[in-house]
């Protein structure tokens, strides 16, 4: 009988010769694996990319437990580790790319991607087109004879908007473009897109994997045409996840299918209260009809996590630290996925040039974390009242 996702969550990489008898793999903390004998050397170093101690560069029970969970649960041919996560997009795009290539990149992907592609990828030589993140399968029209990646982001970063994956992947495989996913804000529990047809599901770890804002580490799970290029370009790069990295991961994954459940069932009472404040134009969550994507979402998605958007009415940036400052239970960060609730003004005029952002008025990007309902929407309630009053003047 094939287990059921919550099953995997608690049984995934916990092989017995990894726990040794325990419930949880140690934490191998090693540089030097001693070889038994010269035979043994050799043997080992036939295949130094098998799971068996070579060098702890290139892992360990400890790292192999976890990267053999998520492999399970994205249904891929093998993940590689991270020590962040746009470590592992930036790696993820280098195994793909060569120069004189040409790559597409949604105008709403993570801004460090966008660096990453206007920086170190354009210097070698390979040119980036963004494209508006609704295109869906007319992203055909964008495809040039050295395409090589497609890179996406569902929903995207800051403005949300929920792609039309199947659309895209069809497209690109009729070209044989490969298809990359930032997959963080879905986790592998709400969203599948290997099993849509993708070559690369990619997780920044550090959120709703590691779940405590306590670690830095990154994922990227691939299909069987693409895990060995991914594997050989982060092998050559040296980048791996430590060990004690990788227990936090570990730890976290164990119980996200709570914690995430928790997550969107808060983030869609406060979100709701929030639609109804006059100092809201709109809610830009994925669950809700005012979302761009909303039916995607509700086609392809198995349900929401805690992170959304809200575009004020009316005021600017400045006027945004009414809002925010002195909040007392949501604290301003870049990160999100954690336990605690987080608010941070984001300004997405700055970072798009496929579709120019227009909009009612500023972006306040909300992460709503595991503390009472009821104290956060008294404490945005208070922020929100400053806020018009600080307009109004």
């Amino acid at each position: 009988m094939p287990k059921k996702t919550d099953t995997r969550l608690v049984t995934g990489g916990r092989r017995k010769e990894w726990t040794s008898g325990i419930v949880n793999p140690p934490v191998y903390r090693a540089s030097t694996c001693l070889f038994d004998s010269y035979a043994d050397l050799r043997k080992r170093c036939e295949d130094p990319t098998a799971k068996h101690l070579f060098y702890a560069r290139k892992g360990t029970p400890t790292q192999w437990a976890l990267d053999e969970a998520i492999t399970e649960l994205e249904g891929g041919a093998g993940t590689m580790l991270y020590p962040s996560g746009i470590a592992a997009v930036t790696g993820a795009m280098l195994a793909l790319v060569k120069t004189g290539d040409h790559i597409l990149i949604t105008d709403s992907a993570y801004e460090p991607t966008r660096a990453f592609a206007d920086g170190l990828l354009k210097a070698m030589g390979v040119e980036t087109t963004y494209y508006d993140p609704m295109i869906g399968a007319g992203i055909e029209s964008l495809f040039r004879d050295n395409t090589s990646l497609v890179v996406c982001e569902t929903p995207g970063s800051l403005t949300f908007e929920v792609q039309d994956l199947p659309a895209i992947i069809a497209a690109a495989k009729t070209r044989d473009i490969y298809v990359m996913v930032d997959n963080t804000w879905a986790t592998p529990l709400l969203l599948k897109p290997l099993e849509l047809g993708a070559d690369v599901s990619v997780h920044a770890c550090t959120k709703y994997i590691g779940g405590h804002s306590d670690v830095m580490l990154g994922s990227a799970t691939a299909n069987d045409r693409t895990f060995k290029k991914l594997q050989k370009t982060a092998f050559q790069l040296g980048q791996t996840a430590a060990p004690d990295d990788a227990f936090l991961g570990l730890r976290g994954l164990r119980t996200l299918s709570v914690r995430l459940k928790q997550h969107e069932k808060n983030a869609l009472v406060v979100a709701r209260w929030l639609e109804s404040r006059p100092e809201v134009a709109r809610v830009l969550h994925p669950a809700f009809p005012s979302c761009p994507g909303h039916e995607i979402w509700k086609r392809d998605f198995a349900g929401s996590s805690g992170l959304f958007s809200i575009i004020l009415k009316g005021g600017d940036y400045p006027d945004t630290a009414a809002l925010v400052d002195e909040r007392k239970y949501f604290k301003m960060g870049f990160s999100w996925g954690g336990f605690e609730s987080l608010i941070l003004p984001s300004d997405p005029r700055f970072c798009r040039t496929a579709v120019k952002w227009d909009a009612e008025g500023p972006v306040i990007r909300i992460h709503i974390g595991l503390e009472d309902t009821d104290d956060l929407i008294a404490d945005l309630s208070e922020g929100l009242d400053r806020y018009r009053e600080r307009i109004a003047r």
